[in-house]
């Protein structure tokens, strides 16, 4: 059993575990929600959907934490983001990826990437990664 998590818990446990893992902080959403629908398959779409909902958001408050930084930190840091001010947005969809996808979100608030194009791609990432890992659970 993942520590820390109890599929008694359901869907708002899931939630937040979601939450908490699209930030800065250790966690592994994706075993939580292969417990969850493991244990009660019937909710795979509503595990889909708050395990989605609930990492864009903790994805959205990365993006946040980088939007409220300075807009000029060091040169050194601006060489690091050609490939984000190249393509924008759309590279959020990488945004589930461990750790970089957390930096990931955190450039895009500090470049000034506008929000709703970010949450969106930040969504359809999350939600491809959960809908893989939702199948697996299904068959295994």
């Amino acid at each position: 059993m993942l520590p820390g998590f109890d599929p008694g818990w359901g869907l708002w446990g899931l939630g937040l575990y979601s939450f908490l893992a699209a930030t800065l902080l250790p966690g592994g959403s994706e075993i939580a929600l292969f417990a969850l629908i493991r244990h009660e398959p019937e909710l795979t779409w509503a595990a889909l959907s708050v395990a989605t909902t609930g990492n864009t958001l903790g994805g959205l408050c990365s993006w946040l934490c980088g939007r409220l930084l300075p807009a000029r930190l060091n040169s050194r840091a601006e060489q690091l983001l050609p490939s984000l001010r190249r393509y924008g947005a759309p590279l959020l969809l990488f945004s589930w990826l461990p750790l970089a996808g957390d930096l990931i979100c955190v450039a895009a608030g500090w470049l000034r990437l506008p929000w709703l194009p970010c949450t969106l791609f930040m969504a359809i990432g999350k939600f491809a990664r959960y809908w893989l890992i939702s199948q697996g659970a299904q068959i295994y």
